[in-house]
């Protein structure tokens, strides 16, 4: 039976199949980006080993294990076949540690006439790749503006003309601002955006510059890490300028049609932020759905704080591109030319 290293059971990945076989509960919380979770035990079986393991060995725990796994045997074969339906019988299968769990999983398809290759070290040793890529060193271009400038759009267009691009909000499923998480999808976890994020950037080529949207640490309840955080800290920012009656107009276009009981939620949540007279104010007008007022009101304090963390940046970093109207892609065009230009 195969056993390899995170790079290189990483590289098939690309190609083969991967079964994680931890328990549900673990696979939920973070695993490895396209894995399918076929678990030895589920949280409740894995809980029973595990105290027994504490309490009387683990000579115990294998005869325990055995007796919950036996019936399962047939349906992992079943499941594994179907996941090797395109990949003639070869698939990755990985645990925690690497140990008992994938290697007997391994063996069963292996012994079924499949072919399964083993991760070394298991989900903790990838753990440890991810974390390490992100001390890497990456040039990256920041591209920054204030809240409305459509910055998002103005990535895609940036990778349309084949720019590398990394997208964290779409990576965190959170726009970044108090209403960020309307009409997203639940966001991962702290330690799952990690590994989303690794998986983006291990598909990029490291000597080329890669354009990613200014945030700010946390993006919602994730957190972008920190040695990739202190590079994009110090990167180049393109900052497009963009006149506030357009980017109150596109905020409208895009959170008009949203639930209007989460934006009144939403606006409720910063009234610190706003003060007592402006969130009153966004409030009133969020009852007339009077929503290029709330923009308006609400854009007063994200303006300020987008202005703040720009200051805190060295001069020679920021490059500002005023930009008169709301097309991406003739924005994307005129910052590759920058780009091209000044590097």
């Amino acid at each position: 039976m195969a056993n390899l290293g995170s790079e290189a059971f990483l590289d098939l990945a690309q190609t083969l199949p991967v079964i994680d076989v931890r328990s549900p509960g673990e696979y939920a919380h973070a695993h490895i980006p396209g894995a399918v979770n076929i678990p030895l035990f589920d949280n409740d079986e894995r809980a029973q080993v595990g105290t027994k393991y504490k309490q009387a060995g683990r000579d115990a725990a294998v005869l325990l294990g055995l007796d919950l796994v036996g019936p399962k045997l047939a349906d992992f074969v079943r499941q594994s076949r179907r996941l090797t339906h395109h990949s003639a019988g070869q698939v990755l299968v990985h645990c925690w540690r690497g140990g008992m769990r994938s290697g007997s999983f391994a063996w069963l398809l292996n012994t079924a006439g499949l072919t399964a290759t083993t991760l070394e070290g298991g989900y903790k040793a990838y753990r440890n790749t991810v974390l390490t890529a992100f001390t890497e060193p990456y040039k990256l271009i920041v591209l920054g503006g204030k809240t409305g400038s459509g910055k998002t759009d103005i990535l895609k267009e940036l990778a349309r003309l084949g720019e590398q691009v990394i997208d964290l909000e779409g990576l965190a499923h959170h726009k970044g601002s108090t209403y960020g998480a309307i009409g997203q999808l639940p966001q991962p976890s702290s330690e799952h955006f990690e590994n989303k994020l690794f998986t983006d950037l291990r598909r990029l080529d490291v000597t080329k510059r890669i354009w990613i949207e200014d945030e700010s640490r946390n993006i919602g309840t994730c957190f972008v890490p920190m040695a990739f955080w202190q590079q994009m800290s110090a990167a180049v920012v393109a900052a497009v300028d963009i006149p506030k009656p357009i980017r109150i107009e596109r905020l409208v276009t895009e959170y008009a049609s949203i639930d209007h009981g989460l934006l009144v939620e939403a606006t409720g949540r910063i009234h610190k932020r706003l003060g007592g007279q402006a969130t009153k104010d966004a409030l009133n007008a969020l009852s007339k759905h009077d929503y290029a007022t709330v923009a308006d009101l609400t854009l007063v304090y994200y303006d300020k704080a987008y202005m703040h963390g720009l200051s805190q940046r060295q001069g020679k970093q920021v490059h500002t591109f005023s930009v008169q109207e709301d097309n991406p892609a003739e924005t994307a065009r005129h910052l590759v030319c920058w780009a091209n230009h000044s590097q």
